[in-house]
């Protein structure tokens, strides 16, 4: 605890942490937080075996991680106010991977390598992107789960996914655009989709790009499947997947994930550092036209729709749940990382409540 991020970026003029914040209320919401685990984390193959609600195609491609329990850390102002648990154990952060993957995209695009409403076959030539529906998908499309494609991706059909099917938004057999679908599928070949148009595993680009960047640490891991390779000139190279649905995804731990948060929260730079332009902050945190509040790979409170009780001036990447979160709340200057630990809603309501937010932004 005490540990801090990058100099931060205070808007009443006090760089002071624990400036409005309610001490002893946040105390207590973390001790309580880790009162709550997700029982049964230490086998991970049993877990993932019951979370599963597909019909077929149930088995796991990826490599697991065995949970650690639960864990966390509260970021004010860019300095470490609270910790439960093991903050520095990596574990599987289920689809808060999505979100990751966004800012890779984002390097993408400020690299000038990635254009949002422009069709992905533009770029690359992928025979998912192929056909009348593929050639209409853009990166817009696959980072908000909107390209409505059918297909299978390393042994996985997308009618695969149970969860695609819960929201009832999806327009079946429709064009890109018109439905969105929670699709792990999709996700997969979005991450397939930036690994050909990088030309090389996006791992190394989030190490060099972000993590490096953001002073993280060395234990942090992205994984995909047994079989999960592209062709780039001969050479297979590894593709990962975009959670943790049949395994992999990225393993991280509580400190870093609240890097990526900070750095979010900082409009993309760390320090005197640009790592990702504030301009990709802002597409990561626009609504989709048909589910507002799903950005970019973020879901957004807005509406209080994501979490009821929680601020609206929210934003977070959450897997499984939301056993597995991390929460933006820039009217706070707030970053909140959980990670296997239940009734998130709750810490999030009761650390919320313990800060005054900014009157301008709240």
């Amino acid at each position: 605890m005490g540990e801090v991020f990058a100099d931060p970026d205070a808007r009443d003029g006090s760089g002071d942490p624990w400036d409005g914040v309610d001490a002893e209320a946040v105390a207590e919401a973390v001790r309580q937080q880790a009162a709550r685990p997700v029982p049964g984390v230490g086998d991970m193959a049993s877990y993932l075996a019951a979370q599963v609600a597909d019909d077929s195609h149930r088995d796991v491609i990826g490599p697991l991680l065995h949970g650690g329990g639960a864990s966390g850390a509260i970021v004010r102002r860019g300095t470490v106010i609270a910790s439960w648990g093991d903050p520095t154990r990596a574990e599987m952060a289920y689809s808060a991977t999505k979100s990751v993957l966004a800012l890779v995209a984002g390097i993408a695009h400020d690299d000038g390598e990635l254009t949002l409403d422009e069709p992905v076959s533009v770029r690359v030539g992928l025979p998912q992107f192929a056909d009348a529906h593929g050639r209409a998908i853009t990166w817009r499309h696959l980072l908000d789960q909107t390209s409505q494609w059918e297909g299978e991706l390393w042994s996985k059909p997308t009618s695969a996914d149970a969860q695609s099917t819960r929201e009832g938004t999806e327009s079946a057999g429709g064009p890109p655009g018109e439905g969105w679908a929670y699709n792990d599928v999709r996700v997969n070949l979005t991450a397939l989709a930036l690994t050909a148009l990088l030309r090389r595993p996006l791992p190394d680009v989030l190490r060099d790009r972000v993590m490096t960047p953001i002073g993280a640490s060395s234990s942090w891991s992205w994984h995909g499947y047994a079989t999960s390779f592209v062709d780039i000139d001969g050479t297979g190279v590894p593709v990962v997947s975009g959670g943790a649905h049949w395994g992999g995804g990225l393993w991280i731990n509580a400190l870093d994930l609240a890097r990526l948060g900070h750095l979010c929260l900082s409009g993309g730079c760390w320090g005197d550092t640009r790592v990702v332009s504030a301009r990709w902050i802002e597409h990561m945190w626009t609504p989709c036209p048909v589910k507002p509040e799903y950005g970019l790979s973020w879901w957004l409170n807005d509406h209080h729709t994501v979490w009821p009780t929680a601020p609206a001036t929210g934003r977070c990447a959450r897997g499984n749940g939301g056993r597995h979160l991390l929460w933006v709340d820039p009217a706070r200057d707030l970053v909140i990382s959980s990670r296997w630990g239940t009734e998130a809603e709750t810490l999030l309501s009761a650390v919320s409540q313990a800060i005054t937010p900014h009157p301008l932004i709240a």
